[in-house]
């Protein structure tokens, strides 16, 4: 089955059901996607892949009527499965969306036949057995509901219209298309025909004759009735709208009540859509989108409300494809008083709360545009405590309209948290528990500077000028959504995160060398933000820096938003991108690197603790050394190679007199052996790049540096040139017997002091990619806050420590604290690829709950992914992850801790694109997003390791394909590749087995944005979600397959 993620691609059309509660999406690509209240689901796929460009609901039938681009019209119906028991009760079925029928116009004959019953507009009446149909050629046609039967007998030709039209109209023109079709909202059977030259008519379709004829001149665009029936609203190609009143005994109504251009006198844009909504406070709310002055702001994508004398025209990002309102449809109610507007754009869904004074914005629950800024960075937080879950819910708990449908997934049974950095300076929350990522809370690290963005920073403001004011105030923009792929400051770009879920501190850093300290806070507050400048070069002289500018901090009080404030600012000069941090809650400290070094600061003393000065020459310096550099690489190369030849030649002159057959066929081994990539010849890398000070990773460590005895705090940090530094800390409150408070460190007014205690180089100089301390029985120290607490198992301080160095070219473990090599892997020359991204992930047993092993996991530049065993190294399995092309998204993985669940296998399911079946583990994607993926099985949810991958292209969706439990192609690809993933290894106990590999029942594969067209939705196999909704009609059981 298929399951779509973020936002759909290419939206072309909306519908509401006020009754169940339940909205619509159509695309271009012929899905249609239903949503209720958050976690409540379905999905629905044309037999081809046509767009969708109109959809109407059955009101609280759970039925839906679909215009297809190619003129079918499809009836869908939410069906229920039978019941379902879980744990020995019984439980309601699971509803799934299914077409039931289609139907086809036929043509008149003729040669036109085909563009004359071209379906313009649908209208579904009130009484939800009839759908009204207008055509491309001026007829309506009646379709019965729902056995999707045309009912002759009522069709209405256009020539039957235009005979009863004045002669002085006529004029021998034909009326257009039929562009809108409404029912009267109090008297059944009457409907306005709208017509594209101008002409209304009220239709009584029982007396089959035209009760009034409203004579418009302008071209029509669409048409609204007032709730009360007395008058409707049309609106026109000039950007105008027109107010009608529908009185009884008047024929023919030449004239509207009032005609109005809101963005005139000058030229205008079409008005597409315009809806009318009456309010008990009296004045009724106008919407409508388009409008605009076609000179001035035509290429603005705008909606417009306006209730008496408010008046705002929301401002988008991308272009309106539909709107609707949330109202009253009681027929007892006098008024419609809407509660929300609801915007279906080309990116985005923004709504509107239309009860709120100013109309604010309502973030959403679902359907998130991901890709609404550049997403530059990304961090996966498992096993979220619940009380930092339900702070950061309440920070951004909102209310939402849409509340169709009841969801029947079981609660997870633990939160899981991704955090997003994104361009514009904000960092998104996401809840990475279930099926979908669900937005949490979204903060903004804007605030904390002055930029070139926020208006109220000019001193000369042009709102302090009244003629500015009165010229700028028409029409009355706002910007509205969250869709802005361009930053208007690069600089607030977030480069990396770092969350402490224990303590709730956020480490946050950015572009422009900004590094800020976040503390989580349930109430609103205004304060001032705590600044210091590290200058990580130390006024080093010969050094001018060509960058941009540093941001300018705010310092008088600023006011922020529940959630995570700002605290402390560090400011690294230069300014330039932070490359790397690392948080330490329990310790106070943070470490922060850049291209020109690192340092350390005590963000509870308010003080830097320790600056490394790295590198003296700006990046972009490196550009114009590119070429001599390269070419003293290639004078060393082309020496030392003709060196070796000269060498090889000479031994094998000595040989040449040995001519016995052994010797034969030793020269022949040894010439296959040099020729075969079984180990690369790997060149040291120079020692004078410019780049070479660029901090790559950051940690932190409680173990042995100074003796073997003696364990205490430690900084280490990798560098670009394959260096590594590990510095000793003398933390007050922390080695000495006592516990620091949590959230606080000791009160002594002693300071954090950092001593060098170890340097290590890498021979080739290749990039840290990571550095981990092992414990005694070489396994990863806890984090922060985790021993101390009794939160995990505390680390081995018994036995030597050893430290792994992960670096481009090579995996090493070095003993601690002599440093010296206990065990390598040379993966580039072995495998003649680049170590990428590194991360030690826990697997544990689906046998055996106690058990569990850490591995290494390694993404390389060719997109596989190898496991190794720690501290030993040993490979475990190799496997073909992701596209070696797809550079942004290797660059943008990310690995979490471990895999939670029932199943807590590394279970990589990977869909082969030809093939079209799964053949092997994988847990990945091609496109922009991490999620975190779950497999349901009968009651249990399995679920595999995450792994991320973060694009920073403008991505819409995310798609994967699941197949069923008793799918043989499944199980047999399964089954062959189990003996090679899980192969024990020798002398390991309990390794994973077969049998556990096979209780993850479900597989997925996902989908780039840029395949869409080929792999999306054309996929033929649905889902069926875990949710289900109250019907007006019975839900037929239907036979689970």
């Amino acid at each position: 089955s298929t399951v779509e993620h973020g936002f759909p691609h290419q939206p072309s059309a909306l519908a509401f059901d006020p009754r169940l509660q339940l909205m619509a999406i159509g695309t271009k690509s012929g899905a249609i996607k239903i949503y209720g209240a958050p976690g409540v689901e379905f999905t629905g796929l044309h037999k081809d892949t046509t767009a969708v460009t109109q959809m109407h609901f059955l009101p609280g039938q759970g039925r839906l009527l679909s215009l297809l681009d190619d003129n079918t019209i499809h009836l869908w119906e939410l069906v229920a499965g039978p019941p379902r028991e879980l744990g020995g009760v019984k439980k309601e079925g699971v509803v799934s969306l299914n077409e039931v029928g289609s139907y086809s116009l036929p043509g008149r004959p003729g040669i036109e036949s085909c563009s004359a019953t071209r379906v313009t507009v649908l209208l579904l009446l009130k009484s939800c057995d009839l759908l009204c149909i207008g055509t491309e050629g001026g007829g309506v046609y009646f379709l019965e509901l729902p056995r999707l039967l045309l009912k002759d007998n009522l069709t209405l030709p256009q020539d039957q219209i235009t005979q009863s039209l004045p002669d002085d109209y006529r004029c021998g023109k034909s009326l257009g298309p039929v562009e809108s079709l409404q029912e009267h909202p109090q008297q059944s059977g009457k409907i306005l025909i709208g017509y594209s030259r101008g002409l209304v008519v009220l239709w009584d379709l029982n007396a089959r004759h035209a009760d009034q004829l409203f004579l418009g001149k302008q071209q029509l665009e669409s048409l609204v009735w007032e709730r009360s029936g007395s008058l409707f609203v049309s609106s026109h190609n000039d950007g105008g709208y027109s107010v009608w009143s529908v009185t009884s005994g008047n024929a023919c109504n030449p004239q509207p009540v009032s005609s109005t251009i809101p963005y005139g006198p000058f030229p205008c844009k079409a008005i597409n859509k315009i809806l009318w909504r009456t309010t008990q406070a009296g004045s009724p709310v106008l919407l409508y989108s388009g409008g605009m002055p076609r000179a001035s702001y035509g290429d603005r994508h705008c909606l417009t409300i306006q209730q008496d004398k408010d008046h705002v025209t929301l401002d988008f990002t991308s272009r309106v494809i539909d709107f609707f309102t949330v109202h009253s449809v009681e027929q007892e109610k006098e008024f419609d008083d809407p509660s929300a507007l609801v915007v279906l754009l080309e990116e985005e869904l923004v709504v509107i709360d239309l009860q709120t004074p100013g109309w604010p914005s309502l973030p959403t629950p679902y359907l998130a545009p991901l890709h609404s800024s550049a997403i530059t960075c990304s961090c996966h937080i498992s096993s979220v405590p619940p009380k930092l879950w339900e702070r950061l819910v309440n920070a951004g708990r909102q209310s939402w309209p849409i509340c169709g449908g009841k969801n029947l997934a079981p609660p997870p049974k633990q939160q899981e948290l991704l955090l997003t950095g994104h361009e514009d300076g904000t960092v998104r929350f996401w809840d990475a528990s279930g099926v979908a990522l669900t937005p949490l809370y979204k903060l903004s690290t804007a605030n904390v500077f002055h930029t070139d963005c926020d208006p109220c920073d000019d001193p000369q403001d042009p709102g302090n000028d009244p003629d500015m004011q009165q010229e700028e105030e028409w029409p009355p923009f706002r910007k509205v959504g969250c869709f802005d792929p361009y930053s208007d400051d690069p600089r607030l770009g977030i480069q990396k995160i770092s969350l402490c879920k224990y303590s709730n501190k956020l480490l946050v850093a950015g572009t422009a060398g900004q590094v800020i300290v976040l503390g989580l806070n349930d109430e609103r507050s205004d304060h001032s933000v705590d600044v210091s400048v590290v200058d990580l070069l130390q006024d080093r002289e010969g050094f001018t820096w060509k960058g941009h500018d540093r941001l300018e901090p705010r310092l008088k009080p600023a006011p922020f938003p529940p959630g995570f404030q700002p605290q402390v600012l560090v400011q690294c000069l230069p300014p330039a991108s932070v490359t790397a941090v690392a948080l330490h809650a329990e310790w106070n400290l943070i470490a922060f690197g850049t291209s020109h070094g690192f340092g350390l600061f005590d963000y509870h003393r308010r003080n830097a603790v320790l600056v490394k000065a790295l590198c003296t020459l700006h990046p972009n310096d490196s550009l114009a050394m590119e070429g001599p550099l390269s070419r003293v690489k290639s004078l060393k190369k082309s020496l030392r190679q003709s060196f070796r030849r000269i060498r090889k030649s000479r031994v094998s002159g000595k040989k040449r007199t040995i001519t016995t057959p052994t010797s034969k066929a030793n020269a022949a081994l040894a010439e296959q052996e040099e020729v075969a990539p079984v180990q690369r010849r790997i060149e040291p890398r120079s020692a004078d790049d410019s780049l070479s000070g660029v901090v790559r990773c950051l940690c932190f460590a409680d173990t042995f540096l100074r003796d073997g005895t003696h364990h205490g705090p430690t900084l280490w940090a990798g560098t670009n040139s394959g260096s590594v530094y590990a510095y000793a800390l003398e933390v007050p409150g922390v080695g000495s017997g006592r516990a620091c408070e949590r959230g606080g460190a000791s009160e002594s007014s002693t300071c954090v002091e950092a001593v060098l205690g170890k340097e290590i180089q890498l021979m080739h100089r290749a990039p840290v990619v990571s550095i981990s301390v092992l414990d005694g029985r070489g396994k990863p120290l806890p984090d922060p806050y985790e021993a101390s607490q009794d939160l995990a198992i505390a680390p081995d301080m018994t036995n030597a420590h050893s430290v792994l160095i992960a670096s481009e070219e090579q995996l090493k473990v070095f003993s601690l604290p002599k440093v010296s090599a206990k065990t390598k892997f040379k993966l580039t020359a072995h495998e003649g690829c680049r170590v990428r991204k590194v991360a030690l992930v826990v697997f544990s047993s689906a046998v055996q709950e106690d058990y569990s092993e850490h591995t290494l996991v390694c993404l390389t530049n060719l997109g596989d992914m190898h496991l190794f065993n720690i501290p030993g190294l040993r490979p475990q399995v190799r496997y073909d992850c992701i596209r070696k092309e797809d550079i942004s998204g290797i660059a943008s993985c990310v690995f979490t801790k471990n895999g939670q669940g029932e199943n807590n296998m590394f279970n990589v399911l990977m869909k082969k694109k030809k093939q079209k079946k799964l053949e092997s583990p994988c847990c990945f994607t091609l496109s922009l997003i991490f999620f975190t993926y779950k497999y349901l099985h009968q009651t249990v949810w399995h679920k595999c390791l995450d792994l991320v991958l973060l694009q920073q292209s403008c991505v819409s969706n995310l798609l994967w394909n699941e197949k069923q439990k008793h799918s043989s192609d499944f199980c047999c690809s399964v089954s062959v590749f189990k003996a090679e993933l899980f192969k024990p290894a020798s002398g390991a106990k309990n390794s994973f087995s077969a049998a556990a590999c096979l209780l993850s029942s479900a597989g997925f594969y996902l989908i780039s944005p840029s395949e869409y067209e080929r792999f999306s939705l054309s996929a033929k196999v649905l889902t069926e979600p875990l949710c289900s909704v109250q019907l007006d009609r019975p839900l037929e059981f239907t036979l689970a397959r």
